[in-house]
């Protein structure tokens, strides 16, 4: 088949969901592209993961353009890796939609059965109902390759719905679990000990973001954000001046600190 006739055959192709099935055919066909043609699931796994952060960067940024880009590409990762299992005679493209569309059906009696949830609480419950009826244990569905911070608030709202939780919208038990285990992190001896109650203090403090409905994960980023702003303020200002952060002291570098975060304050109450 000649370029042109690859070509041809995709823009004949009316959906768009189908044409993108058969471009990652072709790519991966005999006369298909060397680059697409050596990859394996495994070695698409990080492509799977940036591609998922870089839509979420577009729904920070708010820019809808580069989200429908970025979906694409995110969908694009779920086309290759389908293409992949179809090569191996495990599954296609088809077959994850079939998975997907069965698992919402089953997932949603309440929407498709009998079952009542007026809230989303319940819808919550419910589905923890359904995902551990045949056996499976409660925390088994967390993905092992989640972000620490991430995998402990989600421990947490799995706990929850089974009643292993301080009483609902009681964030000062958390905020006093914190002050215990900063208590025994200061106490620790050793650095296996120092691990283990550092671990632990970040745990609790996953709890207070749950307990205060802010996403952990989200509320870092945002300091680190922050942080990131602020040093550059700083550098920016040792630059006014001809010289490098590592040319000037702690207390010179914290002058130009609270001057950033000053002028953080003034934005937001200019705003």
């Amino acid at each position: 088949m000649t370029p042109q006739e690859r070509r041809a055959r995709v823009e004949s192709i009316q959906d768009p969901v189908r044409r993108l099935e058969t471009i990652m055919d072709l790519l991966r066909g005999p006369d298909g592209c060397p680059w697409d043609k050596k990859q394996t699931l495994s070695s698409l796994k990080p492509y799977l993961i940036e591609e998922a952060y870089e839509a979420l960067d577009a729904i920070d940024d708010g820019d809808m353009e580069a989200l429908r880009g970025e979906l694409g590409d995110v969908l694009l990762q779920v086309v290759f890796q389908a293409q992949l299992a179809r090569e191996a005679g495990e599954f296609d493209l088809d077959g994850v939609a079939r998975a997907i569309c069965d698992k919402l059906v089953h997932r949603h009696p309440h929407v498709f059965g009998e079952v009542q949830a007026e809230t989303s609480e319940q819808v919550l419950q419910n589905w923890e109902r359904i995902k551990t009826k045949g056996g499976k244990p409660l925390l088994a569905g967390i993905p092992r390759q989640l972000p620490a911070l991430q995998k402990a608030h989600r421990l947490g709202e799995k706990a929850t719905r089974v009643g292993f939780d301080w009483p609902k919208g009681d964030w000062v038990g958390p905020l006093e679990k914190v002050a215990e285990e900063v208590k025994e992190l200061v106490e620790a001896k050793t650095s296996a000990e120092r691990f283990h109650e550092l671990g632990d203090l970040l745990y609790a403090i996953s709890n207070i973001a749950r307990k205060l409905e802010i996403d952990p994960e989200a509320a870092l980023q945002a300091a680190n954000d922050r942080f990131v702003w602020r040093f550059s303020h700083v550098e920016g200002r040792l630059a006014e001046q001809g010289r490098k952060p590592e040319e000037a002291t702690l207390e010179e570098m914290d002058v130009f600190w609270n001057e950033a975060k000053m002028l953080e304050n003034s934005r937001k109450s200019s705003t």
